[in-house]
């Protein structure tokens, strides 16, 4: 089942495209704080984006540009806005295709049909460099972890080291595992090296409190906690 991400304010609206797409077996999800568009976008990992222009807080291009950032998703703008400079943009921006407001919805199904036959062969899923944990989004390809308190950016063999633990969420992974996936990466790191940039990433952590997060398990390894289990 392809998973759709509609980013549309409109109440009525969105609850009559989710009907129509849920008919279709699509899985649609919307946005209920607009402030957290990316921190949504990285917890569902859509297959496809519906985004309206006029939203609360930023406006639709602004979540296209940060969605590319990131992913290369097809994005659909559905807009009320007629102007040719609207749909050139949203072309510019990296958008997919521009439907206009009112439409058909057999006009809107059958161009998301298009889409995704055209992206996804063989039900491929569409990578994202976004993860979520513990309330913070992960951003590998920008090295970067961000929540409330702020934004840290990584050296490479610390996000590195942290995209293992938290692919790994709630289980321990041995430093000689570590290790491996680093040398395999070209990451030459020594036993020592890897007790040092461990101690650096949970300090680093530290700055936007999640070092806690991030547990040693002595004689075994280290083992990224998520929330929910952790006993604290």
């Amino acid at each position: 089942m392809f998973k759709i991400m509609l980013i549309e304010d409109d109440a009525s609206l969105y609850h009559e495209i989710h009907e129509r797409l849920t008919q279709w077996s699509y899985a649609v999800y919307g946005i209920d704080n607009f402030n957290l568009v990316m921190e949504e976008f990285a917890k569902v990992e859509p297959d496809l984006v519906i985004i309206d222009i006029q939203l609360p807080k930023f406006d639709g291009f602004h979540w296209c540009r940060m969605i590319r950032s990131h992913s290369k998703v097809p994005i659909i703008f559905l807009s009320s806005r007629d102007h040719p400079t609207d749909m050139v943009m949203s072309m510019q921006l990296g958008a997919d295709d521009f439907i206009q407001k009112p439409f058909h919805f057999d006009v809107l199904i059958a161009k998301i049909q298009a889409i995704l036959r055209r992206v996804y062969n063989y039900n491929q899923p569409q990578e994202t460099s976004l993860r979520t944990w513990n309330g913070a989004t992960i951003d590998f390809l920008q090295n970067s972890v961000s929540n409330a308190k702020g934004n840290i950016t990584l050296t490479k063999n610390e996000i590195y080291i942290l995209r293992i633990l938290v692919e790994h969420k709630n289980r321990i992974v041995s430093r000689e595992d570590i290790m491996k996936s680093l040398w395999e990466d070209e990451r030459f790191v020594s036993d020592n090296t890897l007790t040092v940039n461990v101690n650096r990433l949970r300090k680093r952590l530290g700055e936007i409190g999640l070092s806690e997060w991030i547990e040693t398990k002595v004689g075994q390894g280290y083992i990224a906690i998520e929330e929910d289990l952790h006993d604290d």
